[in-house]
């Protein structure tokens, strides 16, 4: 857990950097989107793609992990 969170603060640190005192926007919806997508993906991947397993694993109702994983056009 903490080496993730390291990480992440480490990316936001550098993305503050990379911005060079500009005003960042939408923020939460673009950190929520760089996170969700890969965890869909490993967990997915580890439930060997049974969607009811996955969501039991992420907590997620079936039909929200669903539209997440059509959102993230990991699934049609």
């Amino acid at each position: 857990k903490k080496h993730i969170e390291e990480c992440i603060r480490t990316s936001l640190e550098g993305y503050f950097k990379d911005l060079r005192g500009t005003a960042p926007d939408g923020m939460y919806d673009m950190m929520v989107k760089v996170v969700e997508k890969p965890l869909l993906e490993v967990v997915m991947s580890q439930a060997d793609n049974n969607q009811s397993r996955a969501a039991e694993w992420l907590g997620l109702n079936r039909n929200t992990l669903r539209k997440k994983l059509v959102e993230h056009k990991l699934i049609k």
